[in-house]
């Protein structure tokens, strides 16, 4: 299968070069011509044998819906575009009106799997309608895990970027609690030996997870977590989840507790912060701040 790739950053180049290793041919562009296959976004649907299916790993907000309008007066009838960042479910629906009214197909893909996807494979969470869906199968196909999970058709359009939300709320509070359990344990008197306590959870107890295990492996990396500034950002999911937790009155204390918590780094250098920060940079290549820098 061919498919334009827009944006090939962190996630969208690895997701390149899996797409690649799957057998399809894959155009990608980027404003860094380092990594771009074409000088412009025309060159790139130029390149594409109809109908097109342009797969778009931008930032969500205004440059994705710049790329959108662009990509709007680009494709034909019979298209598809395939929104992969971190958009908000509400946007999906005013993109699906726009490109539909000019007879291009949307559909909107939550991909979860960070820096370690292109190993690993990513973990899928799409919306739009079925027709559309299938098309890109193929994609998905070569982009997902090997085995019967990670892929899933989650409804009409902004199903996938609602599950991955609230995947990524989820996320939220789980690094919350490794973190406190973290400090707590830093602070007794009675435990010598924090980070081999965290590796001896990794076998045989209900708390395992990838996320305890790259916890393991920050600190491996800085015991302490010492050379980190307390402080973790928030890419905006944790709110949209909190927001839709209102919206449905829908009690989510867990979730909204470790949204405040990371409003409160912004404030003091938290120590659950460090470990926060570290899990993020770990399994996203997040940034992170030094403790020099506080």
């Amino acid at each position: 299968m061919q498919i334009g790739l827009v944006g090939l950053g962190k996630m969208g180049g690895n997701m390149r070069e899996r797409i690649r290793d799957a057998g399809h041919t894959v155009i990608g562009f980027d404003t860094d011509p380092a990594r771009s296959d074409v000088d412009h976004l025309s060159d790139l649907v130029d390149r594409l044998d109809g109908p097109c299916v342009v797969w778009v790993m931008v930032p969500a907000g205004n440059v994705t819906q710049q790329v959108i309008d662009q990509l709007g007066s680009l494709l034909k009838p019979g298209d598809v575009v395939v929104d992969g960042g971190n958009s908000r479910w509400t946007d999906d629906e005013k993109h699906a009106r726009e490109l539909g009214a000019r007879g291009i197909g949307f559909v909107d893909a939550g991909v979860s799997g960070g820096v370690w996807g292109l190993e690993n494979g990513y973990a899928l969470m799409v919306g739009g309608e079925e027709e559309h869906v299938e098309r890109l199968r193929p994609i998905f196909d070569a982009l997902k895990p090997d085995g019967p999970y990670g892929y899933v058709h989650a409804g009409g359009v902004g199903a996938g970027h609602f599950a991955k939300m609230v995947h990524n709320g989820i996320e939220y509070a789980m690094m919350q609690a490794y973190a406190e359990g973290w400090e707590l344990l830093e602070k007794a008197g009675s435990v010598d030996n924090v980070r081999e306590v965290f590796r001896s959870w990794q076998g045989g107890t209900v708390i395992r997870s990838w996320l305890l295990d790259l916890a393991v492996d920050a600190l491996d990396e800085d015991e302490h977590l010492q050379r980190l500034r307390g402080y973790a950002g928030d890419s905006g999911e944790g709110r949209w989840t909190v927001e839709a937790a209102i919206d449905n009155a829908v009690p989510l204390p867990a979730i909204t507790a470790s949204l405040f918590a990371r409003f409160a780094s912004r404030q003091e250098d938290s120590p659950q912060m460090k470990m926060v920060a570290a899990l993020r940079n770990q399994f996203g290549g997040h940034a992170v701040e030094s403790a020099k820098e506080a």
